[in-house]
């Protein structure tokens, strides 16, 4: 049988090379050190914090080698020199620099946290830690954030504590002491107390969430320092006090929500020089002063909560740089007068406005028809606005019941719109007036003396 020697040659080349290349890794793995391992204490460390958050797991066993190197996906570890070396990587050994705890998805599968989970005591034996993260870990169990949980590593950057809700404690002042954190989040727990005024120390800070927990006391002033903040979330708390007009200081700002607190007095003129911020929210609050005039700033307003406040007053005229905003909420707010026209004129991008239970009088402007492009909810009921709607009927059938008009006795449809819709009565047709032979405001001795003529006229005729 004829044998084809260019085929023989090309697999006698690369069976020699598959020889050498096994050789060439096994000589290196065999000229290569040992990898460096977690330093003992960590690893200790690190078993303690995962029997806190699930106890009923065999962490030990399910992970006896090396947790930077084939440990729960949740602890990350990275590379630092050792002391007594240069920064060259042969003598580097590895750290713990990331504990995220609490099941997220399946492509973000951290320790998942048990039902009597509670907070580890041996966090602060990760002197390189900068991530220390908690998802929906303490939610049966009571767990505590006492002091010496603040004896954390000076290095972190990112502390997160995420719809925790049995979770209690204080915000310790030492929080200040961090100076490197970009991110404190904590929502959705039993932390109460005031915000510490310390916070106002942490220039690197970017983002300031301590949404729906359980804080009193004032917002501190010292919070205008955070030069670099782009977001300042202490919605659904018991906060009272005044808006601090340091908060105009933080420029950088995206969002700012402050709704649902106990929020009094006047919006200070200040909050006009946050001109980056895309969400205001001071709902729920007990504002007063009128609608801010400040807002005519805020060019990148894209959502604007004001409602329930008692802030009064009429509807300034703020609405010529805020062309973009997409969602009004003023509802509530003790508004009198007529709506301006510029605000259909100008607001040509709003997709949710509602304006209702108010006191606002006149005629829905003319203009509002432009909104009709772009508007998904109008909520203008409970009012004492009347006349005939602007709105065609394509619109007004293709809002349905997210157009809310009702509670407002002379609003009515056009001659176009089905009576019915909106919840509103069809405008009366102009009546056509009925010929008369003598109008009201002419005296009965007049009438008489027109009425003689008239016979004598007709008997001289005859």
């Amino acid at each position: 049988m004829a044998v084809d020697c260019s085929l023989l040659r090309s697999f006698l080349v690369l069976l020699l090379l598959h020889h050498h290349l096994a050789f060439v890794v096994y000589a290196t793995e065999e000229d290569q050190p040992p990898l460096p391992l977690l330093p003992d204490g960590e690893r200790e460390a690190a078993y303690l914090a995962l029997e806190s958050i699930n106890p009923s797991i065999p962490w030990r066993s399910l992970y006896p080698d090396d947790l930077c190197l084939s440990g729960p996906h949740g602890i990350v570890c990275d590379l630092f020199p050792s002391s007594s070396s240069s920064s060259a990587k042969a003598d580097a050994s590895p750290h713990i620099v990331e504990l995220n705890f609490g099941y997220l998805s399946d492509f973000s599968s951290n320790p998942a946290c048990g039902l009597n989970a509670t907070l580890p005591t041996s966090l602060s034996s990760f002197p390189f830690l900068r991530r220390l993260f908690f998802y929906n870990c303490f939610t049966t169990a009571r767990a505590s954030i006492t002091r010496d949980f603040w004896n954390l590593s000076l290095a972190v950057e990112e502390l997160v504590f995420h719809q925790n809700p049995s979770l209690a404690g204080r915000l310790s002042g030492r929080v200040g002491g961090f100076i490197r954190l970009r991110r404190l989040i904590v929502c959705g727990t039993r932390i109460f107390g005031i915000i510490p005024s310390e916070v106002g120390n942490l220039q690197q800070l970017e983002q300031l969430v301590l949404s729906r927990n359980r804080l009193r006391g004032e917002i501190p002033g010292s919070i205008g320092r955070l030069g670099l903040l782009k977001v300042l979330d202490l919605c659904g708390n018991h906060i009272g006090g005044v808006l601090p007009a340091g908060i105009g200081r933080m420029t950088t700002l995206v969002k700012l929500d402050l709704g649902s607190n106990r929020i009094s007095g006047g919006v200070p003129p200040e909050l006009g020089q946050l001109r980056r911020v895309e969400l205001l929210d001071l709902s729920d609050n007990r504002l007063t002063g009128g609608v801010p005039a400040a807002l005519a700033e805020m060019a990148n307003l894209r959502e604007l909560h004001l409602s329930r406040n008692p802030l009064g007053g009429t509807i300034p005229e703020i609405w010529e740089k805020l062309g973009g905003i997409l969602g009004i909420g003023m509802s509530r707010l003790g508004l009198v007068g007529n709506i301006p026209s510029s605000m259909g004129l100008l607001l040509g991008n709003v997709r949710y406005l509602a304006m209702d239970n108010n006191k606002l009088e006149g005629e829905v402007p003319e203009q509002f028809r432009r909104m009709e492009g772009s508007a998904v909810e109008i909520n203008l009921e409970n009012n004492g606005l009347r006349g005939r709607l602007p709105f065609s009927a394509a619109f007004v059938g293709r809002l349905g019941s997210k157009l809310k008009l009702g509670g407002n006795r002379e609003l009515c449809l056009g001659d176009d719109l089905a009576s019915g819709n909106a919840g509103l009565r069809r405008c009366n047709k102009t009546a056509v007036p009925h010929p008369v032979l003598f109008t009201s405001g002419v005296s009965s001795s007049y009438k008489s003396f027109l009425f003689l003529t008239v016979i004598l006229f007709f008997f001289s005729c005859a």
